[in-house]
């Protein structure tokens, strides 16, 4: 996998969980719990002596899980985590000689900065993804939508103060593109064994991270008329009509079509995040992407999709 294919892959899963681990015989339970959370990635951080066998155990046991290691501060790390099966690096801060050993290898490498100053270095090198640590301390979401104007170009892996309770307003900014934190695979945890509360936090984190909200719900008609006569009751409970071309949308909660759209009985439409995202979130839990109903804003991005599947005869519509 390249460094695009990688990248591309840590903006769909949308979270990087950081692993600190003292014994790499529990790495393999570990991953497992994580793949089982709907996880699989990992950055292992050499935090501690076992990480470059935990990498390796992880590797050889699920060599389709995207692991890489963490806390790399120096080169030799680097060739002790790549040796060991790391398929990209990540460092708090930017060590020129770390990067320049990875570069020079084509191993994917995500340097820490938190400066403007950091940011123009990694650029230097042809970096267009770094990490923002520590996030929270550094002026969290607020600092990276001011880093979006002089930085269009560069997106961010956040780390640093990120939980359940903060990962939305994360997950929002334009300019994120994956969310690390070890909330999900709490060093505890690890050390007494609790695959399935890793397992339950992870699959908490995956679905917090699309923020869905309902939007409306949209209801078929065979005809205009039948449209006209849901219009009017709407109306009586005090509903304010907003006609468009196609439809009619009372209080912007109900969407009353003239005609069979998609879904047996009409469809329920959900706000999200991002959805390129959360069509990935949704895709790895049993939905499929009706590509024929995908629509692109003017940056090439999806801004309206459906799925194939019926909830109880309603289509569901993703928005942003």
């Amino acid at each position: 996998m390249n460094k695009d294919e990688l990248f591309s892959f840590f903006h769909n899963i949308g979270l990087v969980p950081v692993v600190k681990i003292d014994d790499a015989e529990k790495a393999v339970p570990l991953a497992k719990a994580m793949i089982d959370g709907g996880i699989p990635c990992a950055e292992v951080t050499f935090r501690t002596a076992a990480a470059e066998e935990a990498i390796r155990k992880m590797s050889e046991a699920f060599p389709e899980m995207m692991i890489g290691a963490g806390t790399v501060i120096n080169p030799e790390l680097a060739e002790k985590a790549v040796n060991a099966g790391a398929k990209f690096i990540v460092s708090p801060g930017l060590n020129p000689a770390t990067v320049e050993w990875c570069l020079e290898r084509n191993i994917p490498v995500v340097p820490g900065v938190c400066t403007p100053s950091d940011i123009e270095k990694g650029l230097s090198y042809g970096l267009n993804v770094l990490k923002f640590f520590p996030a929270e301390a550094s002026g969290g979401v607020n600092m990276l939508k001011n880093l979006a104007g002089p930085f269009p170009q560069v997106k961010f892996m956040t780390t640093g103060g990120i939980s359940t309770a903060n990962l939305g307003e994360y997950a929002k900014a334009a300019n994120v593109l994956a969310i690390g934190g070890s909330w999900m695979v709490k060093a505890d945890l690890i050390d007494n064994d609790n695959w399935a509360e890793i397992t339950r936090l992870c699959k908490e984190a995956t679905c917090a991270l699309q923020g869905f909200e309902f939007a409306h719900l949209g209801i078929n008609n065979d005809s205009v008329e039948e449209s006209e006569a849901d219009i009017k009751a709407f109306s009586t409970f005090g509903m304010a009509t907003n006609r468009g071309n196609s439809s009619v949308f009372m209080n912007k909660s109900i969407e009353v079509l003239p005609k069979q759209g998609r879904g047996a009985k009409g469809h329920l439409a959900f706000r999200c995040n991002d959805i390129e995202r959360a069509v990935y979130y949704l895709e790895n839990n049993g939905f499929t992407l009706n590509k024929d109903s995908v629509s692109l804003d003017a940056k090439g991005k999806m801004k309206v999709c459906y799925f194939n599947e019926e909830v109880s005869g309603f289509a569901i519509h993703l928005i942003k």
